[in-house]
């Protein structure tokens, strides 16, 4: 097997993230509204905040991680949902 180097080297854009937590969790809700400043709105429903990102507004809801890359842009990954039958 032969391996083929590209001549320009990937690049990631590692940041950091926070995971948005329960609506219960007080502590965790002050820390994240700390992080994410004027990139935030409060949403009517429970434990839900609408961020800033380079698509436009996203809803993150309770563990979903919030990624704040290291070019400044903040990005929502959303965790798995089941659904209730």
């Amino acid at each position: 097997m032969r391996l083929v180097h590209s001549a320009e080297p990937v690049r990631f854009d590692h940041g950091a993230a926070l995971r948005v937590p329960p609506p219960h969790d007080v502590k965790n809700w002050r820390t994240l509204w700390m992080w994410l400043g004027e990139d935030a709105q409060a949403m009517t429903e429970a434990g839900s905040v609408q961020v800033c990102t380079p698509d436009g507004w996203t809803v993150a809801q309770p563990g979903d991680w919030i990624v704040l890359s290291v070019s400044g842009e903040f990005h929502v990954a959303h965790a798995r949902r089941t659904l209730d039958s």
